[in-house]
C-alpha cells in the first residue's frame, strides 16, 4: 500500500522527524518495514527548519516532509492546498490523520479530494487539546471520525467513545502506545543516582512528563509534603514541563531536572523508589494511556497509578498500586504501602512491531 500520514512536528516536547519519537513516528516507520511506501507529512505550528528527507527502514519506503510556515514562506491557511499537491504527486491508496483534531480534519478533507479513504489515528484525547477551541472545530472533527474507513485508538475507552458516543461507522480499534524496551528496562539504582546527582539513602518518589494541575500533579505535591513532614529522607524527583498554576513545593529535598532528554528518562525512573502515574479523573484522564506506565513498569519501579480510564483495567492484578484521583489521602497511603512493601507490577508490554501488524490489518480490511 501507498499510505499518506499526516501529523503536527511538535510531539509531546520532541520534533518527530529529527528526533524520530514516539508513536507518531513508529506508526509509520513500522508500516514502511512491513513493506509499504509511506510518505510522512508533518506541519509545524511554529517555524523551524524544513525537513525533506528519507529514512532507511526497508523493505518498503519512508520519506518524511516537514513543512514550516517560516521555512516554506507560506501561511498556515495555506498549508491544506500544499499538502494536496503533495498527496497528489504521492498517489496514496489511504490517507491517515493523527496528533490532533485539525489534522484527523485536514486528512479527511484531502481524502475526499483525492477520492481515497481515511482512517484516523487517535494518541489521546483530541477534544482536550487547546486546539479543539477554535471555532467549529469539534463538530468538523467528529464528522471526520463519523466518516473514517479505520479509526485506531490509543485505549478502549476512547475507541468506545469514537464508536458509541460519535457514531463512527468505519472500523474502530484500541491501538496502544509502546515504549522501546532497549531503553527502558531495570538498571543499577545507585549508579542512576549517582548520574542525577541524588542522595543514595533517600527514600526517593517522582515521576516524569506534563507537571500541571490540569493533567493531576498537584495531589503528588501535597502528598510529599505530608509524607516529607513526618520522614526526614523522602526526596521529590521531577522532570518535564512546570505548570505555572501549581509549582512544586519550595523544598531542599524537591530536586526538579527541567526537560531531561528522553534517553535519560530511565535513569530517572531506576533511581525511584516509588514512581507515581498521574490522573485526574476528567475526559483527558478517562480515555488517555500515560506511556509512563509502561516505561516505569518496564523499568521495574513500584507505582502508585490514579484509578482512572484504562489503568484501572492495565493494573487490576496490583490494586496496592492504586490511587484515588485528585485524593491526596489516599496516594499518601499509596506511597506508604509501596515504600514499606513494594508490589512490583508485571503486565505484558507490546512492542511497536507488534502494533503494526494490528494498524496494517485495520487499513487492509478497508479494501476487503
Amino acid at each position: 500500500m501507498r499510505l499518506a500520514y499526516l501529523c503536527k512536528r511538535q510531539y509531546m516536547g520532541h520534533d518527530v522527524i529529527a528526533d524520530r519519537y514516539a508513536r507518531l513516528y513508529e506508526q509509520p516507520r513500522q508500516l514502511a518495514r512491513r513493506g509499504h511506501d509511506v510518505l510522512g507529512l508533518c506541519l509545524s505550528y511554529r517555524p523551524t527548519d524544513v525537513r525533506d528527507e528519507t529514512h532507511d527502514v526497508g523493505p518498503g519506503r519512508l520519506h518524511w516532509v516537514g513543512l514550516s510556515p517560516g521555512g516554506t514562506r507560506i501561511g498556515l491557511g495555506a498549508y491544506p492546498l500544499l499538502a494536496l499537491n503533495r498527496l497528489r504527486a504521492f498517489g496514496p491508496d489511504i490517507v491517515v490523520g493523527a496528533s490532533d483534531a485539525p489534522h484527523i480534519v485536514l486528512g479527511s478533507w484531502l481524502a475526499k479530494r483525492l477520492g481515497v479513504p481515511f482512517a484516523a489515528d487517535l494518541y489521546d484525547h483530541y477534544e482536550s487539546f487547546g486546539l479543539s477551541r477554535l471555532p467549529g472545530l469539534i463538530p468538523l472533527y467528529r464528522r471526520a471520525l463519523r466518516d473514517a474507513a479505520a479509526v485506531t485508538c490509543v485505549s478502549e475507552p476512547l475507541a468506545d467513545l469514537v464508536r458509541d458516543v460519535y457514531g463512527a461507522r468505519g472500523r474502530v480499534l484500541a491501538l496502544p502506545s509502546t515504549i522501546d524496551q532497549n531503553l527502558f528496562h531495570p538498571r543499577d539504582r545507585r549508579d542512576s543516582r549517582t548520574r542525577l546527582g541524588f542522595p543514595q539513602d533517600a527514600k526517593l518518589i517522582g515521576t516524569a512528563g506534563g507537571l500541571s494541575r490540569e493533567k493531576g500533579i498537584e495531589p503528588l505535591y501535597r502528598a510529599f509534603e505530608i509524607l516529607a513532614h513526618d520522614d526526614p529522607d523522602l526526596h521529590l524527583a521531577l522532570a518535564g514541563t512546570l505548570g505555572p498554576d501549581c509549582p512544586p513545593p519550595r523544598d531542599p529535598r524537591v530536586h526538579y531536572l527541567g526537560m531531561l532528554a528522553h534517553a535519560r528518562i530511565p535513569v530517572l525512573l531506576n533511581s525511584l523508589d516509588v514512581g507515581v502515574v498521574y490522573l485526574r479523573d476528567t475526559p483527558y484522564g478517562r480515555y488517555s494511556f500515560p506511556q509512563k506506565a509502561y516505561e516505569m513498569a518496564a523499568s521495574g519501579v513500584p507505582i502508585a497509578v490514579a484509578q482512572v480510564g484504562v489503568m484501572g483495567v492495565l493494573f487490576e492484578e496490583t490494586p496496592q498500586a492504586f490511587y484515588q484521583p485528585d485524593d491526596t489521602i489516599s496516594l499518601v497511603k499509596c506511597i506508604k504501602a509501596q515504600l514499606i512493601a513494594p508490589i512490583y507490577s508485571t503486565f505484558p508490554i507490546p512492542d511497536w512491531a507488534e502494533l503494526s501488524v494490528t494498524m496494517e490489518a485495520a487499513y487492509q480490511d478497508i479494501f476487503a
